[in-house]
């Protein structure tokens, strides 16, 4: 019988888990919460309960190779998740190793973005590429970048924060890190309803974005006043593509990559968002670079995807 992988995504509110063979199908899927247990031990001890009726299921525990996670700040090298600001765990938790002892099964672990690019390199859009950066736009901005046919994880396993690069010097306070002008306070969902609040208190501009109670504004909000023709949301897409454009330009100038694989939530902004990022990428590139690298959008399922790329990272198992 051919064998299985576990994957396993944890995100800030919400861990999905799957089953997966070779070529990408997920046999089994499920999901539960992160925040409902306040020590990690009670999470794993849940997560077991909810996993293992899909392990029998599958063939037993003989049929699975591995269990790869995806965790916000998890290092690979260590398969500890260290100081993750989103998740209810604090300091540096031994992920790998204690699901590995409530499993019995060799476990990877990989950041959340990093466990992204794998699953694009093996399933989906960036197959038989060895040059690609993978940007998630999502609450945040996380970033995978994968040289030469592998993913970079720097000497201590944290290599690819793209999210926290300085875009614009003393820019907007990111609340999270402290530090100010960063990548994700401006191009993440969060950043898209913070530069709102910024456009509706500045302008002039009519917008029916004026109608809603700050509380209610968020970047689903804007998306859809765009679609309706609002001057306003569209302004806001501009200048959010104007500063992704910027970034990637940086990136695109640091690695050379063939493709730009863009992924999560404000994907879903298409055009709206993909014109102007576009126009002010090569905008910003030396001539050297200029048309020759691609912006894609992910085609996999967002909710499959990371359960994917979690247990892609299992096959590399020896």
């Amino acid at each position: 019988m051919e064998q299985l992988a576990v994957g396993i995504d944890i995100g800030g509110t919400g861990t999905k888990f799957g089953i997966v063979d070779r070529i990408g199908n997920l046999l089994f899927s499920s999901e539960m919460s992160t925040r409902k247990h306040d020590t990690i031990e009670g999470f794993i001890d849940e997560l077991y309960a909810n996993l293992s009726p899909f392990i029998e299921q599958a063939g037993g525990i003989g049929r699975i190779k591995g269990m790869g996670l995806g965790a916000p700040n998890g290092n690979y090298y260590t398969g500890t998740v260290e100081y993750a600001p989103n998740l209810p765990w604090k300091g540096i938790i031994p992920l790998a190793k204690l699901v590995e002892n409530k499993f019995k099964l060799p476990v990877v672990l990989t950041n959340d973005a990093n466990a992204a690019a794998l699953g694009e390199m093996m399933y989906g859009a960036a197959q038989g590429m060895r040059d690609f950066i993978m940007i998630t736009l999502g609450t945040g901005v996380g970033s995978g970048i994968v040289a030469n046919g592998k993913l970079i994880y720097g000497h201590d396993g944290f290599a690819g924060e793209l999210g926290h690069t300085i875009i614009i010097p003393d820019g907007r306070l990111h609340t999270g890190t402290g530090k100010k002008g960063s990548l994700e306070s401006y191009a993440s969902a969060t950043g898209v309803r913070l530069t709102t609040l910024e456009f509706l208190a500045k302008s002039k501009t009519p917008s029916s974005l004026r109608k809603l109670a700050e509380k209610d504004i968020d970047s689903k909000k804007v998306y859809e006043a765009a679609m309706d023709g609002d001057p306003l949301a569209k302004e806001i897409f501009e200048y959010t593509g104007k500063i992704l454009g910027l970034a990637l330009a940086n990136f695109v100038m640091f690695s050379s990559p063939e493709a730009i694989i863009l992924f999560g939530g404000l994907t879903k902004a298409g055009e709206l968002l993909l014109k102007p990022t576009r126009e002010n990428m090569e905008a910003n590139l030396i001539q050297v670079f200029q048309n020759k690298v691609k912006i894609l959008v992910s085609h996999l399922k967002e909710s499959d995807a990371a359960i994917l790329g979690a247990s892609a990272l299992v096959w590399e198992l020896k």
